[in-house]
């Protein structure tokens, strides 16, 4: 069932339920097909809000690999510039090139981390608009349920 099916439902349960007694805007509904109900409607969440814990979970790890990478290939460039002949014009071209691949691997560690930054922003933006929609529905449907239980208690619209 979808959400939307399952505040309905809980309506109905709230509409079948008998009066209290001196009381009217009070009524005894059964506890058991209530929460029921609610488990089904934590079930049923959009997937996305789901996704968005994991995602914020995975961001870090996701840095934590591009700093890694970034990390090995300037190893790399450091142990290249290293091993080269010390004959002072092939050092200077290593050195050149060390200083070339470093600043690439830079880069490319800035923008590894701007990407991961950018999707999580997005995926994170998505979920929040997706929470809003979902709580929008939810106090709509506490309106109509509050319009309806007002209107049960007034009787019938001549």
């Amino acid at each position: 069932m979808s959400v939307e099916e399952l505040l309905e439902l809980m309506e109905e349960t709230l509409e079948e339920g008998g009066g209290v007694p001196f009381s009217p805007s009070k009524r005894f509904v059964d506890v058991d097909r209530m929460r029921d109900i609610i488990d089904e409607v934590r079930n049923n969440l959009p997937d996305e809000i789901r996704d968005s814990k994991k995602i914020v979970a995975d961001r870090e790890q996701i840095l934590k690999g591009a700093r890694a990478e970034a990390d090995g290939i300037i190893q790399q460039a450091e142990e290249r510039a290293r091993g080269l002949v010390s004959d002072q014009e092939i050092v200077r071209r290593a050195q050149q090139r060390a200083a070339e691949i470093l600043s690439t691997a830079q880069e490319q560690a800035k923008e590894i981390n701007r990407s991961a930054t950018t999707y999580c922003e997005a995926i994170l933006k998505n979920s929040e608009e997706v929470l809003a929609r979902s709580v929008a529905d939810i106090k709509k449907t506490r309106m109509n349920l509050r319009s309806a239980a007002a209107r049960g208690l007034r009787g019938p619209k001549k």
